[in-house]
């Protein structure tokens, strides 16, 4: 991994030939750090990132809670999603054959530039290369299964589309944006940065105490209210003001997920998560039979 990630402007990474290639985006034109360039409507897009871990936060935002009638954590709690999770900018979100609870989540991401160890929260900002829009996709099918791990239910391929660019840290200011995420076009989730229960560089703070934070890791920092399940030919963006809007598009994929281990279930838990449906009557509804 390299001793730091610095960007100076916004940047892009694309697929060309079957290479990943760094650059920017010129109006209509995608400028490759060779000099090439790609029309930008013909580009295919990969997360701008390339991270040696990928931490997520559970509940963040303010309407989060108040939406699950939760209690306010006293501190914030994560877990892990492998880099093979990464989507870009325009990529497809597999829905799996029979699977019923494939759950948006619009989040702002952070991507590191200089190792974080140690660093408090005064400073840990300094340490941060860029910003970008995300989509922290769950299964929630598999909800009974993970629970707080979280490894089925958001850790299968694709499900982190990170994009269109990663924009510098010097243009951004976490403490400051609103976030959009809209479905077919309508708006269907909305924050801002002062409804977080834990901003940004508390959590960066927090993660790094114990866990150092490399160059090219991405920390997702949470979603708020009214995350709820797409279908095949959704159209989902995840739209932050400063950083543009991240889209894609929602497909069946023609796989099932049967074979050895957890299988897909209509839980209670499945249904409180991806509905927000309360505890109880989610239980009751999943044993009479939810479909």
């Amino acid at each position: 991994m390299r001793p730091t990630f610095e960007i100076a402007g916004r940047r892009v990474r694309v697929e060309l030939e079957g290479e990943p290639r760094w650059g920017r985006r010129d109006d209509a034109v995608i400028v490759l750090d060779g000099g090439e360039s790609v029309a930008e409507e013909d580009a295919t897009y990969l997360a701008p990132a390339e991270p040696t871990k990928i931490f997520a936060v559970h509940l963040t935002y303010r309407s989060r809670v108040e939406e699950y009638a939760a209690r306010t954590p006293p501190q914030p709690s994560y877990f892990m999603k492998p880099p093979s999770t990464l989507n870009g900018h325009r990529g497809l979100l597999r829905r799996p054959k029979g699977a019923q609870f494939l759950n948006y989540e619009g989040e702002l991401a952070v991507v590191v530039g200089r190792t974080m160890k140690g660093v408090g929260i005064e400073s840990v900002l300094d340490h941060v290369a860029g910003y970008a829009p995300a989509n922290d996709v769950g299964l929630h099918d598999f909800r009974h299964a993970d629970r707080g791990a979280m490894l089925r239910v958001k850790g299968q391929d694709g499900f982190l589309p990170l994009g269109p660019e990663l924009v510098p840290a010097s243009d951004f200011d976490p403490t400051d944006y609103a976030l959009r995420t809209i479905l077919n076009g309508k708006v269907v989730q909305e924050a801002t940065a002062a409804d977080l229960i834990f901003p940004v560089a508390y959590q960066l703070a927090d993660l790094c105490r114990l866990i150092t934070l490399e160059p090219g890791d991405v920390v997702l920092t949470g979603t708020p209210a009214n995350s709820r399940p797409m279908e095949p030919g959704d159209v989902v963006e995840v739209d932050i003001s400063g950083l543009g809007r991240l889209t894609n598009t929602v497909v069946e994929w023609d796989v099932d997920l049967s074979g050895p281990g957890e299988q897909l279930e209509v839980s209670g838990n499945a249904l409180h998560v991806a509905l927000a449906i309360p505890e109880e009557e989610a239980e009751r509804m999943a044993e009479a039979g939810y479909r």
